[in-house]
């Protein structure tokens, strides 16, 4: 980053001092940047986008903070254009990004946008365990067949050129599922508003009915499907400037399970009901100021949501969550992270339905990926000391004949982390993890390739004296 800045500030500063707008000086063969200190303003000329071959002209230039005409003094610019660099980054849309001055006239500085798109239609196999992680399906699950999804899913990126995404699903395996959505982040010609159209629908034999001794107890029968869902959502977004995304969902639920689950646990659902069914309201909130967001080395971001299920005896719960994410540069190639997480359910009183807290998605405690912790209340904080170790590029083939291959990066880090977290759960019936902090660190091996692909291997070690390596692929924030 600081290299990036060095480079628009003498590549402007040189602009500049060719048309007698700054003093040039020269001090042993080095610039001396008298831009940066002198008092005229810089006028933003014409932004000349290339490489875009798909990806509308507009949707370029709503990621970039500075519009024709507009004056900014030389830091001011520098800074400017480097953000723009890190959200067309962002945006996922380009696998690169210069952002640079490209010639100038008079006072008026001419901005250069030059992209290069990513590939956006994947037909994608699919292979993937259902566990909550890789190392329960390995260890604990034996890698058991019996606990894969099979099938096809086509991820379509970009699809009108307006960073607009389709996803079709067609599972088999442990769970038979359709699935679709659609998410067109701008409906309107302003670039503010978006919509999001997701379904769902599928069918198990095998169910997690309970959780004891701080892991999940499953009931499954061969003959038939013990648990069938629909999910129905529409998401509206709004995106007024640049970091910050509001969405607003209504959403519907069916869940019914075999009534051999009700008997095996009858808080499964309120009442020993076998089937639920009922609507959703809900608002998010997501800022991101990073990097890179699949992989963020220095910046902050953060997420609150409010949601509203059911609004019957049969369904009746709140839920509020918020997250944080900080990562502070201590060299060019060391930082330091902190990861905040908490929610609440209410009312405090919920069916085992409701009570999943940590241990599930995103939301866990590295040392802990053997177990579950269910509640109502908690949190967590993570802390990490990341050192990168490894850089470099793997040439793809070019695709056309006389077209220059592309690079894959890859970036290898080191880090060394601490973990510490709590769960209030009233009913923890057969459970130690719940009502008590739970701690636990280790030091792992982060890579960085393909785009936005992160495997993490990492060695834990618990506050129940357990330690193991573990094997993630779930994202920093």
């Amino acid at each position: 980053m600081l290299r990036e800045r060095k480079y628009y500030r003498c590549l402007i500063a040189m602009l500049l001092c060719s048309h007698s707008l700054v003093a040039q000086q020269t001090i042993s063969g080095k610039l001396i940047d008298t831009a940066a200190t002198s008092s005229s303003m810089i006028i933003v000329g014409d932004i000349v986008l290339t490489g875009n071959k798909k990806t509308k002209d507009a949707i370029i230039l709503r990621e970039i903070p500075f519009k024709k005409g507009e004056e900014y003094s030389l830091d001011v610019l520098v800074k400017k254009m480097e953000e723009a660099r890190r959200q067309l980054m962002n945006t996922a849309l380009f696998s690169a990004a210069i952002v640079a001055a490209k010639n100038i006239e008079g006072t008026k500085i001419n901005i250069s946008v030059d992209v290069k798109e990513r590939w956006y239609l994947f037909p994608v196999p699919v292979f993937r365990p259902v566990d909550r992680n890789l190392n329960q399906w390995l260890v604990e699950q034996k890698a058991s067949l019996d606990r894969v999804n099979y099938g096809a899913k086509l991820y379509y990126n970009n699809v009108t050129g307006r960073n607009d995404k389709l996803r079709i699903g067609l599972v088999n395996g442990y769970t038979k599922q359709l699935s679709f959505s659609y998410d067109r982040l701008y409906i309107d010609n302003k670039l503010k508003w978006g919509m999001k159209w997701a379904f769902a629908t599928g069918k198990n034999r095998e169910v997690n009915y309970n959780t004891i001794n701080d892991k999940q107890v499953f009931f499954k029968d061969v003959n038939k499907h013990v648990r069938n869902f629909t999910n129905a959502s529409v998401e509206l977004t709004y995106r007024r400037a640049i970091k910050t995304r509001h969405s607003f969902g209504i959403g519907f639920i069916n869940e019914r399970v075999a009534d051999t689950i009700i008997r095996l646990n009858p808080s499964y659902f309120k009442s020993g009901q076998n089937r639920v069914s009922f609507p959703g309201i809900s608002y998010s909130m997501i800022y991101f100021n990073v990097d890179y967001i699949p992989y963020p080395t220095k910046g902050y971001a953060a997420q609150f949501s409010i949601s509203k299920n059911g609004f019957n005896h049969s369904m009746n719960l709140w839920q509020l969550h918020a997250k944080g994410l900080a990562n502070w540069p201590l060299s060019p190639k060391s930082f330091f992270s902190l990861n905040m997480y908490g929610g609440i359910k209410l009312p405090f009183k919920q069916p085992y339905f409701n009570q999943r807290f940590l241990g599930y998605g995103d939301a866990f405690l590295q040392g802990f990926e053997y177990f579950v912790t269910d509640g109502v209340a908690g949190g967590y904080l993570k802390t990490a000391f990341t050192h990168e170790l490894l850089g470099f590029g793997i040439k793809t083939p070019a695709v056309k004949k006389g077209k220059e291959p592309q690079r894959i990066p890859v970036r290898i880090f080191g880090k060394i982390f601490g973990n510490a977290g709590y769960v209030h759960n009233p009913q923890p019936g057969n459970n130690s993890l719940p009502n008590k902090m739970l701690y636990s660190g280790g030091l792992g091996i982060d890579i960085l390739a393909f785009y936005d692909f992160v495997i993490r291997l990492e060695w834990s070690f618990n506050s129940l004296g357990q330690n193991g390596l573990f094997l993630h692929r779930k994202t920093t924030f």
